[in-house]
């Protein structure tokens, strides 16, 4: 696991990207996993800002997303579907056809879990995945308590993540109660993960993930088992007492 010590959120979004540019580069075709939430978006605009500059193409990268709501419509405005379109998507020159999210109007919950395994799997797994870190050590909607070994599956949310989510809706009871989240095991399949972390509120999280035992009590626990981690952090979330891993 590396630890990339960054200055600020800017700083994190940048290195990132420059990441990502450089696989790219290096593959004719890439599968991105992404992220939502406020910790991507400065990715996401150092991305948008590369290609206009004429240093990337999307053409060639098929995208899969971590996670959707349950029983919002695609074009709400807190729709995972609206929030990678108008953050991303609707300003670079990807085919809708690489484009993949879950589907929370399914009817079938079980038949699309299924079927977004079996599209990850038909596109040879994903090359680079980007996660967030939860407060409560959730990576995508898998909340503490879930099997490493689960796959693509709909969860209950958890207290905290709604509170925390809150901030994009009116208010907490608009946040929905359930969601589809790409499952642990998914994850960890992934032959390389971004995880971004940032701000205070995560210092706590991120002392823990270095720190402590793997545990499915903190989901993001798991990453210690992974091959190929990097964390990029900001100085207010990468706590003194880690200071031996940075690199």
């Amino acid at each position: 696991m590396k630890i990339i010590k960054v200055t600020d959120y800017e700083e994190m979004s940048q290195t990132a990207c420059n990441i990502i540019l450089g696989k790219v580069k290096d593959k004719k075709h890439l599968v991105l996993g992404l992220a939502t939430g406020s910790t991507p978006e400065g990715l996401y605009r150092c991305m948008i800002q590369a290609y206009k500059e004429g240093k990337i193409s999307f053409q060639n990268i098929v995208t899969f997303n971590l996670d959707e709501y349950l029983n919002l419509h695609q074009d709400h405005p807190n729709s995972y579907h609206h929030y990678m379109k108008k953050k991303f998507f609707d300003h670079i020159d990807i085919p809708k056809k690489n484009i993949h999210l879950p589907d929370g109007m399914a009817t079938s919950y079980i038949q699309e879990c299924q079927q977004y395994d079996e599209k990850i799997r038909r596109a040879g797994n994903i090359d680079i995945q980007v996660l967030g870190l939860g407060v409560n050590g959730h990576i995508g909607f898998n909340e503490p308590g879930t099997s490493f070994k689960i796959r693509t599956h709909v969860v209950n949310l958890d207290q905290i993540t709604r509170k925390t989510n809150s901030k994009f809706f009116r208010d907490i009871q608009d946040v929905p109660k359930k969601a589809i989240t790409m499952g642990i095991a998914n994850i960890m399949e992934s032959k390389e993960i971004l995880l971004l972390v940032s701000g205070k509120k995560k210092e706590l999280a991120l002392a823990r993930l270095i720190n402590e035992e793997i545990s499915e009590q903190f989901p993001a626990s798991i990453l210690k088992r992974h091959q190929n981690v990097t964390i990029i952090a900001d100085r207010a979330a990468l706590p003194n007492l880690c200071k031996e891993n940075r690199h």
